[in-house]
């Protein structure tokens, strides 16, 4: 029997998506662009960004507090990641 089939893994969350989804949108929102960007490319810039942050897996509501905390520095990396994964889908580079 499968572990996935003995234990419910849904409230077991990486918080790293969510901050990098958001900066993603931010940062996307500030360009100005001709058409909308194509789904996959977005998952393409989501999924670079996500390799190069640390995650922050959570399962209950003290975890999900915890794991919202994050430091200018963490912020950073986020920024950065997201910038990069931009550049590198969009850009070309």
């Amino acid at each position: 029997m499968a572990l996935a089939d003995q234990y419910n893994f849904e409230d077991l969350v990486n918080e790293s998506e969510r901050l990098v989804l958001d900066e993603l949108e931010q940062q996307i929102s500030a360009v100005e662009l001709d058409e909308p960007i194509a789904e996959d490319l977005i998952l393409d810039i989501a999924a670079l960004a996500l390799n190069r942050v640390q995650p922050r897996y959570r399962v209950n509501l003290l975890g999900r507090l915890y794991a919202q905390h994050i430091t200018d520095e963490e912020s950073t990396v986020i920024r950065t990641a997201v910038a990069e994964a931009i550049d590198k889908v969009l850009g070309g580079g």
